[in-house]
């Protein structure tokens, strides 16, 4: 399970606020990374599938480089900014135009140069700094003369992209990159509440520090995205911050990690909900997964530190009847039981993750559809509203990942929630769609196009 990838991968490096992030959204144009005026905002390096004039790219964003400091934390920050070095083909180094150097610049200048890599100097924050005059000592860096930019203002970063390009292909990556197919990569969201060893799992994934664990809740504050290979399948793993009650969530950074916990859901194929065993199931574990119901993805529920339980089969069997009890509104979520700390079940839960994928691609036939609506319906006829009773003409598949089904029906709002539970049952136990939310919906006449039938859902 190595990461493994032709496509072209870019590290922004520097120190701590000189516009990192601030550069790695632009360039994406996304607000992917959280960008602050606190200098270590991010700590684990986050990934992106990206384009650059055409070129498919992964570009990632990085801690800042700190030296002299002796919190754990930063010494870990520092390692995943190396790793993130040992596995680019570009580094974009940002210094800071407005400032001007400092010694973290060139400490992290020898770090560069001992990488052998190729290396391109950025001087952002240079919308109104003349750098003629510092050009002296910015060639001591050893990078040549720098590009100037302004990523907040977007001056130059055209520029800047035109290098990057012009570098890549050089290097021999081309636009023919493009048929790497990223849409067919699985999504896999790994989700819970804080220090449940959602980073722990991720990195026993990969077998080597990816992310930054620590026995502090919350050290996870941005999501932290990690392609990978398995079985010749492309995944990508998304790991997040821990999801606090909404009582518990400060305000400020907490709260838009939270933000990008959830957005990292809705960007997901399949959302793994960690669970602690040692903890138990929290009333804030079903919480977190109505977000992944709501946002219809595929969901596995993954008990960790399984290595904790004495009898094994009767304690897989207890916490089994357990989570069928709380969760009894997601009895197509399998249940693996995993360490982290022990490797155990790894592979098994990308098997489960992708037969889950498999299945919220299925398309199922128009005319076997309508056969199965007549024997449902006959079978349990729906209840009457106001004395008029719901008919049902036609059923569709209007779309799939996720499965979404339209009925068409002469009253769409007398059908009682009671018997759209009974109809969605009846397609899970025809079809299956084990482990994946789908969606119903109901309408008087079919619309022309998706994008009607998702707006007016």
């Amino acid at each position: 399970m190595n990461f493994e990838h032709k496509i072209p991968v870019i590290a922004i490096v520097g120190r701590p606020n000189v516009g990192k992030s601030t550069l790695f959204n632009r360039l994406i144009n996304k607000r992917l990374a959280i960008t602050s005026e606190i200098a270590g905002t991010t700590r684990d390096r986050i990934y992106y599938h990206a384009e650059l004039d055409g070129l498919p790219i992964i570009l990632v964003d990085t801690g800042g480089l700190e030296y002299g400091q002796k919190e754990n934390i930063e010494a870990e920050v520092k390692l995943q900014v190396k790793s993130a070095i040992d596995e680019a083909d570009l580094i974009l180094f940002i210094i800071d135009a407005k400032d001007g150097l400092t010694v973290e610049d060139y400490e992290a200048a020898k770090l560069l140069r001992k990488a052998q890599k190729k290396v391109i100097l950025v001087a952002n924050k240079g919308e109104s700094s003349d750098m003629a005059g510092a050009l002296g000592e910015i060639y001591k860096l050893g990078f040549g003369e720098p590009i100037v930019i302004s990523a907040y203002h977007n001056r130059n970063v055209g520029g800047l992209v035109e290098m990057v390009v012009e570098n890549l292909k050089e290097a021999g990556f081309n636009k023919n990159l493009e048929n790497e197919e990223i849409d067919d990569v699985i999504d896999i969201c790994f989700i819970g509440k804080p220090n449940v060893g959602k980073s722990s799992l991720v990195n026993a994934i990969l077998g080597h520090k990816k992310v930054i664990v620590s026995d502090i809740p919350g050290t996870t504050r941005d999501t932290t995205d990690t392609p990978i290979t398995w079985n010749s399948r492309k995944l990508n793993l998304i790991d997040t911050a821990g999801l606090r009650r909404r009582g518990k969530i400060e305000k400020g950074l907490e709260k838009i990690s939270t933000f990008r916990t959830l957005e990292a859901i809705e960007r997901s194929d399949i959302a793994c909900l960690i669970l602690d065993y040692k903890e138990g199931i929290k009333k804030q574990d079903q919480h977190i997964s109505s977000y992944i119901i709501e946002a219809a993805k595929g969901l596995i529920l993954v008990v960790n530190k399984c290595d904790l339980m004495e009898d094994r089969a009767k304690e897989e069997a207890r916490i089994i009847s357990v989570l069928r009890s709380r969760f009894d509104f997601l009895p197509w979520a399998p249940v693996i039981f995993v360490s982290a700390l022990k490797g155990t079940n790894l592979n098994h839960l990308f098997e489960l993750a992708s037969k889950i994928m498999d299945e919220r691609k299925r398309f199922i036939d128009e005319g076997e559809l309508n056969e199965f609506l007549k024997e449902v319906v006959f079978k349990h006829h729906p209840p009457a509203s106001g004395g008029r009773l719901p008919v049902f003409h036609e059923l569709r598949q209007v779309a799939n990942n996720p499965p979404t089904f339209a009925y068409r029906v002469n009253i769409p709002e007398a059908i009682h929630y009671s018997y759209k539970r009974y109809l969605e049952n009846e397609i899970r136990k025809k079809y299956g769609f084990t482990g994946t939310s789908i969606k119903l919906l109901f309408k008087k006449r079919y619309l022309q196009n998706r994008e009607e039938e998702d707006s007016s859902s």
